[in-house]
């Protein structure tokens, strides 16, 4: 009788474990299947030589994402705080430093990435854009140019 008692009092714990188990999972399961936040500040790096070009900061805006340089790391006799002379919008000869290169990103809820327009300062080129962070906390932007991309990867900055 006692071993038929706590046969059946260690299976209602075990029950009970196991509906907590499946509780949790669920719901880490629903927070790890929403896309991170892409708001912060991100260091970007040079394709070819691997150093860092500058830090920009994406913040929202009546419910769409923007995003501006707001550092530049530039080498000791180079223009300190350039202006953007190759680009042919209402951005040409703006200063680089405080302009917006990401404009009316928007969170597509099906693919869980951020869709927009990106322009890049040192050619004057503005490309279709797609952002989104990866497993390891890194922003990958995707610019496009018809049919073909080019994906650079952004590192979280920290002052």
């Amino acid at each position: 009788l006692l071993i038929k008692l706590l046969n059946c009092r260690f299976k209602l714990i075990t029950r009970s474990m196991l509906r907590i188990f499946i509780v949790l999972t669920i719901c880490l399961h629903s927070i790890s299947g929403n896309t991170q936040d892409i708001t912060g500040k991100w260091k970007t790096i040079d394709d070819d030589s691997g150093e860092e070009k500058s830090v920009v900061e994406i913040y929202e805006r009546g419910g769409n994402f923007f995003g501006k340089v707001i550092k530049l790391f530039v080498e000791p006799g180079e223009d300190q705080d350039p202006i953007c002379d190759k680009c042919e919008d209402h951005r040409k000869g703006e200063k680089i430093i405080g302009m917006e290169i990401f404009t009316d990103m928007k969170f597509d809820k099906e693919d869980k990435e951020y869709h927009g327009e990106v322009l890049d300062p040192e050619s004057g080129n503005i490309y279709d854009c797609t952002l989104w962070v990866d497993r390891d906390g890194n922003l990958k932007v995707r610019g496009y140019l018809l049919f073909f991309y080019r994906t650079q990867t952004w590192l979280p900055y920290r002052e």
